[in-house]
């Protein structure tokens, strides 16, 4: 894969996510980057990854958010072995996929959905019905703050997604119970020092004791909070998200 990656300039890449902007219900515009399948055939329904990125990426250029996930999503053999659809939204400054403190040992969830994750969650809805998307593969996975609004999202919507992969992130521990039948895989550096790496030790372990046992944790050992490229990059990644699906 880094082979190719190095073959394909950043404009190549960057020029296969249409640029696009989506007003919620709320009138909120949520600037957002979509990628589609290579060969679209209309008699087939696609999977559709909702990717949430993190802190540093925030703004309204609708550009900031491709960083790391242009390489990852735009790579050829990605596209070629996951025909998908991608929606990439960008959060603005000063607000969060879940407003919450991740530098915390623990959180609770907040009653109302952030400003940025509701309109991502109705971009998604969204893109869903105009794509007629497959229901049954709707995927979402996000890093840091992304992975912050992962678990937020998957816990309001238990039944939405057919597999999540969130990325050094947190959760409330509260939402465990909620999560035991998700396919979920999750990541953490042992090292970590922006978000402390028991978040994602402790919701694993809270999910075992409701009886769940769909839940996949990889601790890096050695690693700090910088992991998404290598996680994305692990094969077992994907093939593992894609091959989750849950009934209609």
């Amino acid at each position: 894969m880094c082979s190719t990656f190095a073959q394909q300039t950043n404009e190549q890449l960057r020029s296969q996510f249409a640029k696009c902007y989506y007003t919620d219900t709320c009138g909120t515009v949520l600037p957002y980057r979509l990628l589609k399948p290579q060969n679209v055939d209309t008699t087939k329904q696609y999977p559709v990854v909702l990717f949430l990125h993190g802190a540093g990426e925030r703004g309204n250029d609708n550009e900031t958010q491709l960083t790391y996930m242009d390489k990852i999503f735009g790579n050829s053999n990605f596209r070629q072995k996951y025909p998908c659809y991608v929606i990439l939204p960008q959060c603005a400054e000063n607000f969060r996929w879940c407003e919450t403190d991740w530098t915390l040992p623990s959180h609770t969830m907040p009653d109302t959905i952030s400003v940025y994750l509701n309109a991502a969650n109705q971009l998604l809805d969204s893109i869903v019905d105009a794509v007629n998307g497959d229901t049954s593969r709707l995927y979402i996975t996000g890093m840091s703050m992304g992975g912050f609004g992962t678990w937020d999202l998957i816990s309001r919507y238990p039944q939405k997604f057919a597999a999540a992969v969130p990325i050094c992130g947190g959760a409330d521990l509260d939402m465990a119970c909620i999560l035991k039948d998700m396919p979920i895989k999750t990541f953490h550096g042992s090292t970590d020092k922006l978000v402390k790496v028991t978040r994602t030790r402790n919701m694993t372990i809270a999910i075992h004791k409701c009886g769940g046992n769909k839940i996949d944790y990889t601790e890096l050992t050695g690693k700090g909070h910088l992991i998404w490229n290598q996680v994305y990059n692990m094969p077992s990644t994907f093939q593992w998200m894609f091959a989750q699906k849950k009934n209609k």
